[in-house]
């Protein structure tokens, strides 16, 4: 069965920096890519990172561009999210995903992390 679970979120200032972790488990995911997205109150979910499992250039909504850096662990088998300068609006609740190269959508989903930045 596959899992994928968030850990990290909670509450930060405005200008502090969280680090999201997501733990994959259940199959090999060299075939895939590895993706953050968010939700905040009343939004529609949202774009935020990506990366395939095997390396290459990642892909950053620009909203987090240049604060936020996607990585992984292959040892761990887990996906980090590390966000910097944040912003109240960078509050949501974050969800880890995984899909397969060259899929159209995302096949797996984590349960999601909040994250909350006071002003």
């Amino acid at each position: 069965q596959v899992q994928l679970v968030e850990s990290g979120g909670g509450l930060v200032q405005a200008g502090g920096s969280l680090r999201l972790s997501c733990a994959a488990s259940g199959r090999s995911f060299s075939s895939y890519t590895m993706g953050w997205f968010r939700q905040a109150p009343g939004k529609e979910r949202e774009f935020v990172a990506a990366s395939r499992w095997s390396g290459g250039m990642p892909l950053y909504a620009d909203s987090v561009k240049g604060r936020f850096t996607i990585s992984r662990e292959n040892a761990k088998n887990t996906v980090y999210l590390q966000m910097g300068s944040l912003k109240p609006e960078d509050t949501a609740v974050y969800y880890c995903t995984a899909r397969l190269v060259g899929s159209a959508g995302y096949d797996y989903w984590g349960q999601g992390t909040q994250v909350t930045v006071s002003s």
